[in-house]
């Protein structure tokens, strides 16, 4: 599709693009935005405050004093009005040094330290309540302003203050830990071999499923929603767990951690899904919840059993829908090779930062991640083996009445052995808390390649539906056009017939001088259809190949002396009937019968054009919110992942603290005595 003016997808993107390519996010409501550049205002506060801390900092100001820091905010000129009265006046800055950021440029006076601590404090304040705000927009949708004297108190009690009805409110959201998985079960029930089932509580009631149940359900959610979001599966078997294994690989799939892992996983995935304002009320996800459901007669039935495997044959709206279904499976489908012509810039920006994002993770940071894990490990391991050996040495010592010496080996031992301990909880805390995640992000990020793949094949179709009415409206023009001719031709051979039978002689005509009258005139008008530009050579109407025809059989009726026909004539004449079909008898009625059908082919197409309009700008706005949406909560994410990163590291060095503390005070009394 070359023309950009009928696209009306070019236009929309491109009037998008050229409003707001790439908008910064003003505050925590409207959410993160997809694009790298795109940031926050309390962000780049937070960068202002550190880069004034780094300027005070050059300029010799001490650490200590807290006005240093606060001198380097801007000045009162820039904030004409900080909310306490009047606006600052800019005070004269004394002369600099040789360099320009040497001196302070504010003035050391009390009341301008108490407007900036005043300002800083505001600030410090607006910051935490949009972080708080952000926290809470990834589980719970925006609560409703409430007016001013609304206190939320029944009738007859003391009102209570706002602070207090905000903090309620902000516990008061979905919880992740809604599903649960109990337990996990080895049987072989109705199968020939064992397999392990999952016991998944919710709202009370319990429910088993394997997880060949969980890949389906979870192919069934992308095919019913192909423009949302599906959270991932954790993998069945991994290489790792088949090397731990290797003794017995049969056994692999039964490793109780592997096990506790995908537990955990799986709950996450049940979670995540319950908590998407669309998967969550899916009636096949509540299907699967149901323990009175069989799920083999869920994969069966409708809706599952309506949608078409390919998803570009089917509407993205709603995959199900028997009328569009028909309009769909007209549509041609894009090729590999396929480019558009005029791309949709903000999904070619997500395409980007989406690269980018799975590179850094999968390419980099898991990496890294795993082979720290391995290094603390093996640390842990060590320190394990030294610790036995400190224990045995101090119960060697003790033997030889060493004096004290026995106690303060015996506790750097046990220090010793605090620290594998510790180690052990820590990577386990790691595993499931900064790990998974990990892993799962990674596993997100391929899955948003996979959707963005969708968006972009569902344009190429559009652009293939467009060229191919195109195409077929020229080629029922040509249809027409050889039509016309064909009555223009008609038409002649009419009047020709008219002239021929006013001046005919009364001559009777014997049959072969008719057979050869009508084979001049047949080529008669086959040379004026040549001449009046016949189109591609096709047979003109009325103009038809006539054979001569057999002579007359005698008056005396005599039977032809021809030899009777062989067996070979069989073959003989299926060869005939084969050529004859092959070769057109009615070109007219199958001109005729192409542009009926080709008209109808065009009917369909526009019907179906239409319908995948509506459908592709569905497809481009759902996209871009469920973008938007996971934007958000990897953003709620990552930020537990740190807290939880720095909270456990910072549990084993207070406790590792504590022990060697303790190791040190029997160190210390040695020497005192």
């Amino acid at each position: 599709m070359s023309d950009a003016a009928e696209d009306p997808f070019h236009e929309q993107g491109a009037a998008a693009a050229a409003a707001a390519p790439v908008k910064p996010v003003e505050s925590a409501e409207e959410g993160v935005g997809l694009h790298p550049t795109s940031s926050s205002s309390s962000l780049s506060s937070s960068v202002n405050r550190d880069a004034a801390s780094r300027a005070s900092a050059s300029s010799g100001t001490s650490a200590a004093d807290p006005s240093s820091a606060l001198m380097s905010t801007p000045s009162a000129a820039t904030h004409p009005d900080d909310g306490d009265g009047e606006p600052e006046q800019p005070q004269p800055q004394p002369a600099t040094a040789a360099y320009p950021f040497s001196a302070d440029p504010y003035p050391q006076d009390e009341e301008a330290i108490k407007r900036h601590q005043a300002r800083s404090a505001e600030r410090e304040a607006e910051y935490q309540a949009r972080q708080q705000q952000q926290e809470d927009a990834v589980t719970s949708p925006p609560l409703p302003q409430l007016p001013a004297d609304h206190d939320d108190a029944p009738d007859g009690a003391a009102p209570k203050p706002r602070a207090q009805q905000q903090q309620q409110r902000v516990y008061q959201r979905p919880a992740r830990d809604a599903i649960q998985i109990v337990d996990a079960l080895k049987t072989s029930e109705g199968a020939s071999t064992p397999y392990i089932v999952y016991c998944i509580r919710f709202e009370g009631r319990e429910v088993r499923r394997r997880y060949s149940d969980f890949v389906s359900l979870r192919q069934a959610l992308a095919t019913l929603h192909p423009c949302f979001i599906v959270p991932p599966l954790p993998p069945k078997n991994t290489l790792s767990s088949y090397a731990v294994s290797a003794t017995n690989p049969a056994k692999a799939k039964e490793d109780a951690a592997l096990i506790a892992r995908r537990r955990r996983m799986l709950a996450t995935f049940l979670n995540r899904t319950l908590l998407h304002p669309t998967l969550g009320q899916d009636r096949v996800f509540r299907r699967f919840l149901d323990p009175e459901t069989p799920w083999h007669d869920v994969l069966h039935s409708p809706p599952v059993t309506l949608a078409p495997k390919n998803p570009l044959r089917a509407p993205a709206h709603d995959p199900t829908d028997p009328d569009l279904l028909a309009l769909f499976a007209n549509l041609p489908l894009p090729s590999s090779s396929a480019t558009l012509t005029h791309p949709d810039q903000r999904f070619l920006d997500s395409e980007v930062f989406t690269n980018k994002f799975s590179s850094h993770l999968g390419g980099s940071m898991e990496k890294i991640n795993r082979r720290l894990m391995k290094r603390w490990h093996d640390a842990a391991s060590d320190w394990g083996e030294m610790g036995g050996g400190l224990n045995g040495f101090a119960l060697r010592m003790g033997e030889d009445g060493a004096d004290g010496l026995d106690e303060a080996t015996e506790k750097v031992g046990m220090a010793v052995d605090a620290g594998y301990t510790l180690t052990n909880a820590m990577l386990s805390a790691w595993e499931q808390d900064f790990t998974e995640p990990l892993q799962e992000y990674t596993q997100f990020s391929n899955i948003i390649k996979g959707l963005l793949k969708y968006r972009h094949s569902k344009h190429l179709q559009y652009g293939a539906a467009r060229e191919l009415l195109e195409s077929k409206r020229a080629t029922l023009e040509e249809l027409e056009r050889s039509e016309l001719e064909a009555q223009r031709l008609e038409k002649a051979l009419e009047r020709v017939r008219i002239v021929n039978d006013d001046g005919g002689s009364d001559r009777a005509v014997s049959p072969t001088n008719a057979n050869a009258s009508t084979s001049t005139t047949t080529t008669g008008f086959v040379g004026a259809a040549a001449e009046g530009g016949g189109i591609g050579g096709a047979q003109a109407p009325g103009q038809q190949q006539h054979a001569p025809l057999p002579p007359l059989p005698s008056s005396s009726g005599a039977l032809p002396t021809s030899p009777p026909a062989r067996k070979s004539g069989g073959l003989v004449s299926a060869l005939r009937h084969s050529v004859k079909g092959l070769v057109d008898s009615d070109p007219e009625a199958t001109r005729r019968s192409s542009i009926g059908k080709t008209r109808e082919q065009i009917n369909q197409l526009d019907e179906a054009i239409k319908a995948l309009t509506n459908d592709l700008r569905y497809a481009s706005t759902t996209i871009q919110a469920d973008l938007d949406r996971f934007q958000r909560q990897k953003v709620g994410d990552i930020r537990e992942m740190c807290l939880d990163f720095s909270r456990f590291h910072k549990e084993w060095a207070m406790k590792n603290l504590a022990m060697w503390e303790e190791a040190k005070a029997a160190i210390d009394a040695i020497a005192d005595d």
